[in-house]
């Protein structure tokens, strides 16, 4: 029995309610898709809207128990899971390239980004704090505490299975709240594991639920319109997180959104040509281009953008395609048909429009959803891939002559998530940070995401910060406590 069969045959399909596997109340299932051939791996439990109701009363029923646990007892179950999921690392790894496509070393490296999220919140939760004083008039104090929202619903992405879920349930843990999770459709098996996980991490059953379904709205549906529900965390595109907001407007719900993205990565004409090259190669082939924070449009001065596309252009152009778990592979499949004839047709109307391929630019003919490494420039203003995400191993290289022309085209989009440059000015490095309209920016750096720092957009691509010591606000509401004197 080979690895994957093996993994395959104990991986977990069932939903997970109440601290244990439970089958659908409709008894429906839906298949999960290997990308890279086009084949079943599993058939999952299929859940719907009395499932999730079921759900959310374990989640209620345990609400105000889990709150009064002690923080230093959440800490450790968060702290055990982090363990757990290190020591699982080679099953996790393998379970998320089967389901999602990238390779096993980027796999490795989302088991050790996803699992900090648990050391962190589990160092987190005993500091969440709050503050006494005497009120400035002298008529009495002021009692400032910090206390867990009640029941959240987390719904996570596909293109990375375990982080998006760990980001979202270690803050929520850490703050004595309970959490049902949907996951995505084309990958709910990491999340599945991940919840045995933490049943062996000692988490009591109700506190975590995960409803893998095919039809989204029929879940999160009833879920939001219950009033038990106080939270919904989101991660995917700006259209969907619209209309979860305008759902959770109906109950008042606290939200956080993590949305679309369209981030420029600007190539000043004094960077290290070297190392933003580098940089622009992890910026923007990193989980194959399926991430939020993915180059989207890369600005390069003109005095240097001939060179730096030639460069950028031979490295792009030597990955190596095939399957994740096949050794060599430098780039996976795209998650699905849909998402690579999404990118394919980006391609095809930048190329319509008048831009330029260097290397690349067709799908992969034969089973899988594999799309060529591919590099554009000459790229017209008017082209779709200018606007919208591409979601793929596309680099669109687009020329400028100044710094204020570089700022106003990278700020010239509706999303605000990530942005990156590179100079070797100081001045310039402190001047372009402030004026990047983004949440997050990476100075001479082609990865900023990091479990310690808050991880969050402006403008649409999103509400509130995930990560860093924000993370868990996010999950505390404010009791404002007014004393005598």
């Amino acid at each position: 029995m080979t690895n994957i069969d093996r993994l395959l045959t104990a991986v977990p399909t069932r939903l997970w309610i109440d601290g244990a596997g439970a089958d659908p109340l409709e008894g429906a299932s839906f298949p999960v898709i290997d990308p890279a051939t086009g084949e079943t791996i599993a058939e999952v439990a299929d859940a719907g809207g009395k499932d999730a109701l079921r759900a959310l009363d374990a989640a209620s029923r345990v609400q105000d128990e889990w709150a009064a646990t002690a923080p230093r007892e959440r800490s450790r179950i968060l702290r055990k899971a982090w363990e757990l999921v290190i020591a699982r690392t080679e099953d996790l790894a393998l379970l998320m390239t089967l389901e999602m496509g990238k390779t096993i070393a980027e796999s490795c490296g989302e088991v050790a980004y996803g699992a900090e999220f648990l050391r962190w919140f589990s160092e987190e939760a005993v500091r969440i704090g709050g503050r006494y004083t005497e009120a400035p008039s002298g008529n009495g104090r002021i009692l400032v505490t910090k206390e867990p929202l009640g029941p959240c619903l987390a719904i996570t992405p596909w293109n990375f299975p375990l982080a998006m879920g760990t980001r979202k349930i270690g803050p929520a843990l850490a703050a004595g709240c309970t959490m049902i999770v949907k996951p995505a459709e084309d990958t709910p098996l990491t999340m599945l594991l991940l919840a045995e996980i933490f049943a062996e991490a000692g988490l009591p059953a109700g506190v975590l639920s995960v409803l893998p379904t095919s039809d989204a709205a029929a879940v999160t549906g009833p879920l939001i319109a219950d009033p038990r529900l106080r939270k919904v965390t989101f991660t995917g595109s700006t259209r969907v997180g619209k209309l979860l907001l305008e759902q959770s407007a109906q109950q008042v719900l606290r939200t956080s959104m993590e949305l679309g993205g369209n981030a420029p990565f600007v190539v000043f004409d004094d960077a290290d040509i070297d190392a933003a090259v580098a940089g622009a190669m992890t910026a923007k082939m990193r989980n194959g281009g399926e991430a939020c924070t993915a180059a989207n449009r890369i600005l390069v001065h003109n005095a240097i953008r001939e060179e730096f596309t030639a460069q950028l252009t031979e490295k792009i152009s030597a990955m190596r395609i095939g399957a994740g778990y096949q050794d060599g592979t430098d780039l996976g499949p795209l998650i699905n048909e849909r998402q690579r004839s999404a990118v394919a047709g980006l391609v095809d109307d930048a190329v319509d429009a008048g831009a330029r391929i260097r290397t690349g630019g067709r799908r992969v003919e034969g089973p899988g959803y594999f799309f060529e490494p591919t590099v554009l420039d000459n790229i017209p203003s008017d082209a779709r891939i200018v606007r919208e995400e591409i979601f793929g191993p596309v680099a669109a290289i687009i020329g400028f002559d100044s710094e204020a022309e570089a700022i106003a085209t990278a700020n010239d989009t509706e999303y605000g998530l990530a942005a990156y440059f590179y100079t070797t000015n100081l001045d310039r490095a402190l001047r372009v940070a402030k004026a990047l309209e983004s949440g997050m920016v990476g100075v001479n750096r082609g990865v900023i995401s990091d479990p310690a720092a808050p991880f969050g957009g402006v403008k649409q691509s999103g509400l509130g910060s995930e990560g860093g010591t924000e993370g868990i606000d996010e999950y505390l509401t404010t009791k404002y406590v007014a004393l005598p004197a």
